[in-house]
């Protein structure tokens, strides 16, 4: 049995004092607050607990991007980058590409899945099903409907939680509707539809829009759009990029006051610069550039981000002076609600033992991972 007592603790639905926490092979076993460490050799911890962050678009990490490297060794080096930054579980995605790359993803992550200490859950397709209007940096020559091999393989058993980002102008009702019915989660996005087109996906079990705001049709007076539809349905989560880069403060607080505390999802979008000293990646026929937290091909798009879960919440709670605990929701408890993933995003008996300790500035101090602590190797990415 393993024993912390900690000053303060968020254990997925509040803020608690004085608590003890106790777990054994992964697993918590007990969580009790009001109680101080009767010991002299079991200090207290100062700081904040909480959940381990769940980020559902990790595209890269530690210099590596998982398009072009495709396998277990490269989801153990983004896994190891991004658990530097309290990332405790992840959804690695791939961009819009070959269905020859996409099955080598989904084949390198039904590979890692059995192995312990890794954070990968699964895998996140964004695209190809996507509208070239509203594409971004995905290739245009690469963007095509959703085919049978396709849904094969985006319906596969072996490679854990499953999630796509699809455009609903590009893929009929009844295919959402089939892949809703194989415990996909659909996300909308990279997508110029109508609110009429996009309320129609979520009727047909889409349950979330992939980075609000960004590569989707606007919120105006008299169309609706992407953006009004994500925002007016209530049931939907909407994944929120918050590097200060891609969504204007404003935005982002028009967001979490739409969304609530129980929708919102921070993600990074992260590239393979995150935790690492990357600055140039070739990728097509071009280059992604890194500025910061800032990533553009040479024509100024941008390209991702090199932004880590740890500064999402720095950025949502000090910065734009949002909730603590609406923010720690954003990061752990909503995407575990999202991917069903009962035993994680909350401090519970059952749950993972996969934990946080925060300073006061909410900067990681210590990570855990399925109970076991781990090394900080964080390495600074602005």
């Amino acid at each position: 049995m393993n024993s912390i007592y900690v000053s303060h603790c968020f254990d997925g639905k509040e803020l608690l004092q004085d608590v003890r926490l106790d777990w054994l092979q992964g697993r918590i076993v007990a969580l009790q607050s009001g109680v101080k460490p009767q010991l002299h050799h079991q200090p207290q911890l100062q700081g904040l607990l909480c959940p381990g962050f769940i980020d559902i678009q990790v595209n890269g990490g530690g210099g590596v991007l998982f398009n072009q490297l495709p396998d277990v060794t490269a989801l153990k080096t983004i896994s190891k980058a991004h658990l530097g930054f309290g990332t405790t579980g992840m959804l690695p995605t791939v961009i819009t590409d070959s269905l020859e790359v996409m099955q080598r993803a989904a084949d390198a992550v039904a590979e890692l899945l059995p192995e312990p200490q890794h954070t990968v859950l699964g895998i996140h397709f964004e695209g190809p099903h996507l509208s070239v209007a509203r594409r971004g940096i995905h290739p245009a020559e690469q963007i095509r409907p959703l085919s049978d091999k396709e849904m094969q393989l985006i319906c596969r058993k072996d490679i854990g939680k499953v999630m796509v980002t699809l455009a609903p102008e590009t893929v009929p009702v009844e295919q959402i509707r089939e892949l809703v019915a194989q415990g996909v989660i659909v996300s909308l996005g990279h997508s110029a539809a109508t609110a009429e087109q996009a309320l129609a996906a979520i009727d047909a079990g889409a349950r979330c829009f992939t980075h609000l705001f960004n590569a989707m049709s606007p919120l105006t007076s008299r169309e609706p759009g992407m953006v009004g539809a994500a925002l007016a349905s209530s049931q939907v989560y909407c994944g929120l990029i918050l590097d200060h880069l891609h969504v204007h403060p404003v935005s982002a607080r028009i967001a979490a006051q739409c969304k609530g505390e129980d929708k919102l999802i921070l993600v990074t979008d992260a590239m393979a610069h995150t935790g690492s000293d990357l600055q140039l990646l070739p990728y097509l026929q071009t280059a992604i550039r890194r500025e910061g937290l800032k990533l553009t091909l040479p024509d100024g798009t941008l390209a991702g981000s090199a932004l880590d879960m740890n500064t999402a919440l720095r950025h949502f709670c000090l910065d734009l002076a949002l909730p603590l605990t609406s923010g720690l929701k954003a990061l752990s408890t909503n995407p575990a609600r999202l991917a069903g993933l009962d035993h994680m995003g909350q401090l519970q008996s059952g749950a993972a033992a996969n934990m946080l300790l925060l300073d006061d500035n909410l900067n990681v101090q210590r990570c855990w991972l399925q109970g076991v602590e781990q090394q900080n190797n964080k390495k600074e990415t602005i």
